[in-house]
């Protein structure tokens, strides 16, 4: 499974298919997406090897945990996101494929904060939160 950013400087491949893929719609996803949700995919660090050079940005998520977004930095396309760093998975988005066919969504998570507009379509797992937490 092979994907980059849009200009075509940063590369990535992973060696497995994901553990767990596809939506989220908590705020920042939709804030750092521009729709209503982003379309991941989620790996152990191990498993993807990126090229090329990145920018990181940090700030503090919904979950009150360290989040960081990595995008290039010649065309800043978001390419993955992780915890912080002591936390095994990377979360590569979806859109930056190669062959977009290879993205198998099994969840929808955070709906409680989907836009009426955002409606995605597909027999899964849906959870108001988080899996495993508190009502869900």
């Amino acid at each position: 499974m092979k994907g980059g950013c849009l200009c075509g400087a940063v590369r990535y491949e992973a060696s497995v298919e994901p553990k767990f893929s596809g939506f989220c719609h908590c705020r920042d996803c939709q804030r750092a997406t521009g729709t209503g949700h982003c379309c991941y995919m989620i790996f152990s660090r191990g498993e993807v090897v990126f090229t090329g050079g990145l920018r990181a940005f940090s700030m503090t998520g919904g979950s009150g945990m360290e989040t960081v977004r990595y995008a290039c930095e010649i065309c800043s396309s978001q390419i993955f996101g992780s915890g912080p760093p002591e936390d095994d998975r990377w979360t590569v988005y979806a859109g930056t494929l190669d062959e977009p066919s290879f993205f198998k969504p099994d969840t929808a998570v955070m709906i409680r904060c989907r836009s009426d507009w955002d409606h995605v379509i597909g027999d899964f797992a849906k959870f108001d939160g988080m899996p495993g937490e508190k009502g869900d």
